[in-house]
This record gives structure tokens, C-alpha cells and sequence, in this order.
């Protein structure tokens, strides 16, 4: 389950106390069959760790952090019959109806891991038409060594060195393996492997705590970088002008793919349905909030008509003033964390829920190796090593940028949609939630996330937080809120007419900048995600709905009963599972 991206030094300040985290709750019984599962599944995953060190790096086990993954095809060919074995070991050794329902929640996690790894080696193998799949390996294998690993410094520097010595190797794969991928991924890795080159040639140094040229790193650095020189010739003279590969999945292999990364009991065309029907009611509220703050932005002016031109004209104008609210690149990661004291002052008086104590989240700017695909990301402290740091990373705009679409980038994250992206990525949002992911007991759950799930809490974290009174009624903070949510709401569109229809460029530009009203650089950033990756963009929406709609069914039950936090805790301490499962787990 490919969870392994992207990005971002200094503690939070602990100024707060927070109450400390509450002891999960007594397990249900198991059966003797649930550890026959668990002890196949620490086999699986033993065997797992060997042969996927980097893997075995991000889910906190650290015995191989010194090699790197064989992806020469004929390793990733036993991979295969590996993950056959183990779908036919698990059907003839675990008797099924003798789990108990937990364990067979776990079960049927696995064996849909397995089979949606199988179907993506026919049908969509990233190795084959991604090039961005070896940087995990050339670039984020180190980095996640020196910033995540709770190893002593030295030990971190040395695995890093000998890691290193392997980037060759993964190089040479990616020559053997990459046939005509898309154009866009070549040029995405064109510029991130330029990125991982300056990485080895000085930024290591500073992570590491190393004084620059110095051994161990200098001499694995330095054989790096003449590999990765050569593979940035490679890849200018020789893939570029043979990447001619298509990146739309088509209407049959995004669906069927869709069905396995959702797991939500849902086709792709009920996603659209759904979507298409929540993006008109946002719109309206939309234009409500917008509505309330013309006379005091525009004094004198008068709204403009109550039709659809009128009600779109009114948000893009309100937006449009308050977006020249914010800051600049060399302050942005600083603004991101002015935000955060706040927010977690009102997460703690409000019994939203418990707060992770100690707090061992940073923000980082995003390096350049790893951008490219996303504003900012939460890369959280391994399951197996959850002391480590979780990393929550910003991403200023490119340095190539003119200073025009910089100036259209910053209005997009702009003081109040700051706030909004540390919701979403760190407090109560994916920092929150996998801090609590990781004290789960289930190792399956741990290990084989859902991203439908993880996205969809930090989706509805962001109304949730505006609902119980954060911001104290600010409209521009409501309004920057709902914008952040149609764009999820529209991700869900983009991603099923990108993969599945003729859509040009400009057609999606338009759906996003007239029914999304992201700006112009926001919006061409966005069309180029959904032509690097699929699916995932359907996550936020189908995961946030399911939260809502769970929320709404439960709250209903429970009547002047229902509390807020311990619904929210209790949503959490099941672990990030498929979100088909919650109705059931959470009464």
C-alpha cells in the first residue's frame, strides 16, 4: 500500500499542558484464531522488512536501515509471486468464521491489500510508467533517516552512508524498468532529481549535523551525485523524448481502481453523483457567507444580481479582496506555526478531544526534492517507532516562479486558508489522528492504512472546528473554510473526468477556477496532480462523508447525550481503517 510520500525544524512550542493521552480502550476478546493472524501477519511482515528495507524505514523498523530495495525487474517479478503465496497461505491456514470480528476486519484489510497490489502491477505499475517512484528511493530514503528515525545521530549518519552506496543500483533499475511514461512525470523528475543532486552535494551535510565534505557521507555522496548526474542525462536525452505514454487510466481501470483505494462500498459513478449534488449546495452557502461581507469590503457598492453569473461574481470578488491578506516565502513556514498555539488552546477548552502529549510534530519547509506535487503534507512517526518526529511540510512556491504567480500562490494560502491547511494537516487533523492510528493494537491497521480514512477526518476536522466556534465567527475564516471543502468536493470531480473522459486542460481549469474560485497557479498545480497521480484525489470527499454522515447517525441516537470528544476519540481508536467498517465499530 503505497503510503510513502512527501514532506516538513524545531519543536512546537509546548507552551500548553495538555492532558495526557487517554488509554485505549479494553480490546474485545480474541480468539486463538486472531493470533494465529497476527503471527502470519508479523511473518509477512518480517519478510516484508528484508527484502523492502525503505519500507521497513518508514514503518519504524530499523535493522536494514543501512540497504535499499532491489527494483531490478526480476525482483519486483518474485514480489509478485510472493504476494500470490501469501492470498493462497491465508485462505488454506485461517479459518475465517472462527476469527473474532476484529480479526476479521484485519483479514479482510490484508487480503484486500494483496489483491490491490496484484491489480496494480497489470494495470497501473508505477515502476514501469513513473519515474517519480525511484526518488522515494534516491532522495526520501535518506532524508526519512535523519529527520524520523529515534536512532543516536551517529548511527542515523552512518545507515545514511551505507544506504547511500545502493542509489546506483536503483538508478540502473529505473533504466531497465521505464518504458514510454507520460511526459509530465519525466518532467516532474527531471526537475526533483536536480533537486536530490544539490541534496547530496551540501543539504545533507546540515541535516545530518555533518560538517560539509566530511566522512562517512563524502564518499557515498560523491559516487551518488556521478549516478545521479548521469541519470539526469538519461532522463533529458533519452526518456523525455520517448515519453509519449498516456496518463489517463480510462473509464474501466479508474473505476475498478477507484473501488480498491476507496474501499467504501461506492462506484465511481455514485462518487460523481454524490459530488456533483454537494458542490451545488457549497456554492449556495458559499454565497451566503460572501454575501454578509460585501458591504464592509466593498462600502457604497451594490451586490451584484441574485442569479448564478451574480452569486459567483459576489464569492470572487469577496475572495478576492481577502486573499491580499498574507505573507511571504521566506515567512511562510514561520506563519504556519503562529497558528498552531491557538488552535490547540481551542482544541483543549473545547473537549474536541485529547491532544497527543508529548507533541512531537514539526514543521519543516518541504525540500525540493519532494515537491512538486502538493502544498504541504503530513509525514507521520512510524507505527513501529511512534516516538519519532511527525513532520508536517510547507512548500513555498518555486524560486522559478515570477513574482506574479508567486503573488497568485500566496493569495491562495493566505492568512486565514493558513490556518484551515493546520487543521487539516496537524491539529485535530492527520498529525492528531495518526498519533492516535499508532497506539491501535491492531498491527494491520497500523501498517495497511486508509488514505479514504486519513483524509476524509482531516476533511471534516475543518468544519467541525469553525462549528464548535474556532475563529470566534470570522466570515472570512468560514468562507476560506467552505472554499477548502468544494475544493475537495470538486478533487472528486477532477479526478474522475481527468482519467475517465477527453477533459482539455483548459476545460478543468475552468471547473476549478469558476466553481472552486482557486486562483490561476493553484488551479494549473492541481490539473497537474491529477495527471500524476488517481484516485487519491477522490479520498478527501468520500472519506469526509462518510465522518459526517457517521457523526450526523450517531449524534441523532444520542440526543442530549452525545459527546463530542469521546465520539471523536472513539471514531480514532479503531485505527485508520477502510471507513466501510466505522458504522459498525462506533455505536
Amino acid at each position: 500500500m503505497p503510503r510513502f510520500f512527501v514532506v516538513l525544524a524545531l519543536l512546537l512550542g509546548a507552551t500548553l499542558m495538555t492532558a495526557p493521552a487517554p488509554s485505549p480502550a479494553a480490546p474485545p476478546e480474541k480468539s486463538a484464531e486472531d493470533a494465529r493472524l497476527a503471527k502470519l501477519f508479523q511473518t509477512y511482515l518480517d519478510e516484508e522488512f528484508r527484502l523492502h528495507p525503505l519500507f521497513a524505514t518508514q514503518q519504524g523498523n530499523h535493522e536494514y536501515d543501512d540497504r535499499l530495495d532491489d527494483l531490478a525487474p526480476a525482483a519486483r517479478e518474485k514480489d509478485v509471486d510472493r504476494a500470490k503465496s501469501w492470498l493462497a497461505r491465508l485462505a488454506k491456514e485461517i479459518d475465517v468464521p472462527k476469527l473474532s470480528r476484529d480479526g476479521q476486519i484485519d483479514y479482510e484489510i490484508w487480503t484486500h491489500s494483496l489483491k490491490y497490489g496484484l491489480w496494480s502491477v497489470v494495470n497501473d505499475n508505477r515502476f514501469e510508467f513513473d519515474p517519480r517512484a525511484y526518488g522515494e528511493y534516491i532522495s526520501d530514503s535518506v532524508f526519512v533517516l535523519l529527520t524520523q528515525s529515534t536512532l543516536p545521530r551517529e548511527r542515523n549518519v552512518e545507515n545514511a552512508a551505507k544506504r547511500i552506496t545502493h542509489i546506483p543500483q536503483v538508478v540502473a533499475a529505473a533504466k531497465a524498468s521505464l518504458k514510454s511514461p507520460p511526459k509530465i512525470l519525466t518532467e516532474i523528475t527531471i526537475k526533483r532529481n536536480l533537486g536530490a543532486i544539490s541534496f547530496y552535494e551540501k543539504e545533507i551535510y546540515a541535516l545530518a549535523g555533518e560538517t560539509v565534505g566530511t566522512e562517512p557521507l563524502a564518499t557515498p555522496c560523491k559516487a551518488a551525485v556521478t549516478a545521479l548526474k548521469d541519470f539526469q542525462t538519461w532522463l533529458e536525452k533519452e526518456l523525455l523524448p520517448r515519453s509519449a505514454g498516456e496518463w489517463r487510466l480510462g473509464k474501466e481501470r479508474f473505476a475498478k481502481k477507484l473501488e480498491l483505494e476507496l474501499d467504501a462500498g461506492l462506484t465511481a459513478d455514485e462518487v460523481v453523483r454524490i459530488a456533483e449534488a454537494e458542490a451545488a449546495r457549497v456554492e449556495l452557502e458559499m454565497y451566503y457567507v460572501a454575501k454578509q461581507l460585501w458591504s464592509k469590503l466593498f462600502p457604497g457598492t451594490p451586490l451584484p444580481p441574485d442569479d448564478a453569473a451574480g452569486r459567483r461574481a459576489t464569492i470572487k470578488s469577496v475572495l478576492d479582496e481577502l486573499g491580499k491578506d498574507h505573507g511571504k516565502p521566506e515567512t511562510l513556514v514561520a506563519d504556519a506555526k503562529k497558528t498552531v498555539d491557538t488552535i490547540k488552546t481551542f482544541i483543549r477548552d473545547k473537549k474536541i478531544l485529547t491532544l497527543p502529549d508529548p507533541d512531537q510534530c514539526k514543521i519543516i519547509e518541504m525540500p525540493e526534492f519532494q515537491r512538486g506535487f502538493s502544498a504541504a503534507y503530513l509525514n507521520p512517526a512510524p507505527p513501529l517507532d511512534p516516538k519519532a518526529d511527525s513532520l508536517y511540510a510547507v512548500a513555498p512556491p518555486p524560486k522559478d516562479w515570477t513574482p506574479a504567480r508567486q503573488e497568485t500562490f500566496f493569495r491562495e494560502y493566505n492568512s486565514a486558508m493558513l490556518q484551515i491547511l493546520t487543521i487539516h494537516e496537524a491539529y485535530p487533523g492527520h498529525y492528531v489522528q495518526l498519533a492516535y492510528s499508532n497506539r491501535c493494537p491492531s498491527l494491520v491497521r497500523k501498517v495497511l492504512w486508509s488514505g479514504t480514512f486519513a483524509e476524509g477526518w482531516a476533511v471534516y476536522t475543518e468544519q467541525m472546528m469553525l462549528d464548535q466556534g474556532y475563529g470566534a465567527g470570522d466570515l472570512s475564516l468560514r468562507l476560506h473554510q467552505l472554499k477548502f471543502y468544494i475544493r475537495a468536493v470538486l478533487n472528486a470531480l477532477l479526478d474522475n473526468k481527468m482519467h475517465t473522459t477527453d477533459i482539455t486542460d483548459e476545460e478543468a481549469l475552468k471547473l476549478l477556477i469558476d466553481r472552486g474560485f482557486q486562483t490561476e497557479a493553484e488551479a494549473v498545480g492541481k490539473v497537474a496532480r491529477a495527471k500524476q497521480s488517481s484516485t487519491q484525489l477522490s479520498t478527501y470527499f468520500v472519506g469526509r462523508t462518510a465522518f459526517y454522515r457517521l457523526r450526523q447517525s450517531v449524534q441523532r441516537k444520542r440526543g442530549a447525550a452525545f459527546d463530542l470528544g469521546a465520539f471523536h476519540e472513539a471514531v480514532l481508536s479503531h485505527g485508520t481503517l477502510p471507513v466501510k467498517y466505522l458504522p459498525e465499530l462506533v455505536k
